[in-house]
């Protein structure tokens, strides 16, 4: 089984578009390197999408404005950044049924980041958390995140306790975020097709998983 794409946060994302050449697009090349890897003998493949960045206390803070139309009322979020992921994912979505469709013998998984991690957004109390936007590791402002000074330099501070913060340094989550995201995609329904129906099919086992 391999895994590809983005690992550590909001922070890392993929182009959509990149000038006149729909062949530069992010979703395009993730195509050409899920092929190789299949040419190269992998056999299962998992594809992350992009997360909602528009959550994300960098860009929030890089975007701060006053004009209450592009935040999105229930979450907070900035709107037009959390459209740029949608439209990404379903781009990379339409991609990765391309390949699919040229070799069936392999088995290829999307990763539902974007909702596995909206979740968190719509409801922080039901997860355990009571800072969503504020970084646990930062140098004030709005949302505790300062360009000019990141985590683990002065005058950056540490909150007390991470466990209830849903952003780590304004770039990455905290391990408790990650760990619901984690939970949502093994366990729940944030992976198409389901990845612990594909597991149970390669150990020839199926027993039942509660989420």
């Amino acid at each position: 089984m391999v895994r590809y794409g983005p690992s550590d946060g909001p922070l890392r994302t993929t182009t959509v578009w990149s000038g006149p050449d729909p062949d530069q697009s992010g979703p395009h090349r993730t195509r050409i390197l899920v092929r190789e890897l299949i040419k190269l003998g992998a056999s299962t493949v998992i594809v992350p999408g992009n997360l909602p960045i528009g959550c994300a206390p960098y860009y929030l803070s890089y975007y701060e404005n006053s004009d209450e139309k592009e935040y999105d009322r229930k979450t907070g979020c900035l709107n037009w950044l959390n459209g740029f992921s949608e439209h990404h994912n379903d781009l990379l979505q339409m991609e990765l049924n391309c390949i699919g469709g040229l070799y069936p013998h392999a088995t290829i998984i999307y990763g539902d980041y974007y909702n596995a991690a909206m979740r968190i957004y719509l409801s922080p109390n039901k997860f355990g958390f009571t800072s969503v936007f504020r970084a646990c590791c930062g140098a004030g402002g709005p949302y505790n995140y300062n360009a000019s000074a990141p985590c683990s330099t002065p005058p950056a501070t540490v909150c007390d306790d991470p466990s209830r913060y849903v952003s780590w340094d304004g770039i990455h989550f905290t391990e408790a975020a990650y760990r619901w995201i984690a939970q949502g995609l093994l366990e729940g329904p944030y992976t198409i097709p389901l990845i612990r129906t594909v597991c149970s099919l390669i150990s020839g086992t199926s027993g039942p998983s509660e989420y």
